[in-house]
């Protein structure tokens, strides 16, 4: 995959299959920091914390996420779910650094412990046909755009993670779209708009506020 260098100098990978670019040409460390950092992981003050990702992508996500972990002393175990992981020569091309390549290297579909405060659990699956056995207190919803991957932003995945979550759990994104804001309330979080990562205006923060009647396999059977 050709691997680019984003305006903040961190490093993001155009996805052929799809069409785009994992991150933002802004600044990929950046858009992860504001909308999955600073908006999901740190909004919320539980501790331990379970973070799910959809989309694992270059891992950026979860090296952050790390990052935080181990300097709040925050126990947390990280799920994420990714149907076309990255081969190990395109993760080198990202960062040397020894803890990002044991985020690629690490056995998958099982819980692994990367640092005394970081257990990562990496599931190869398409999450329209995935179903979640633990909670989580944040989501990091990091799928390609719905041009490209319109069933990925559908009502039954939605209701599924709703159903997978913590009350008081947050869910945040990137995208901004009306009709996804208004897919997200018709399961019902609650929705606020935030402002964006450079280079966009928007994002969006989901919050569940009460437990929810749908069953977490309902979609399924």
């Amino acid at each position: 995959m050709p691997v680019t260098l984003t305006a903040d100098g961190s490093k993001t990978i155009f996805s052929e299959h799809f069409g785009e670019h994992y991150h933002s040409a802004f600044g990929a460390a950046s858009e992860s920091n504001h909308v999955f950092i600073d908006a999901g992981y740190l909004a919320v003050s539980v501790n331990p914390v379970s973070v799910l990702e959809i989309g694992f992508g270059t891992g950026l996500n979860a090296w952050l996420t790390l990052q935080q972990a181990d300097r709040l002393q925050k126990v947390t175990r990280y799920e994420a779910i990714e149907l076309y992981p990255i081969d190990n020569n395109t993760a080198s091309e990202l960062s040397d650094d020894v803890i990002f390549q044991s985020l690629h290297t690490t056995t998958w579909e099982q819980p692994v412990g990367i640092t005394s405060c970081f257990v990562l659990y990496k599931r190869k699956s398409d999450l329209l046909q995935t179903a979640f056995t633990s909670s989580f207190d944040v989501v990091y919803f990091d799928a390609f755009s719905p041009v490209v991957q319109p069933g990925m932003w559908g009502r039954d995945i939605f209701a599924n993670l709703y159903a997978a979550m913590n009350p008081g759990a947050v869910l945040t994104t990137y995208c901004a779209k009306g009709d996804v804001r208004r897919t997200m309330q018709s399961v019902g979080f609650a929705v606020e708009r935030l402002p964006g990562p450079i280079g966009k205006r928007e994002m969006l923060r989901a919050r569940k506020i009460k437990d929810s009647h749908i069953s977490l396999h309902k979609i399924y059977e």
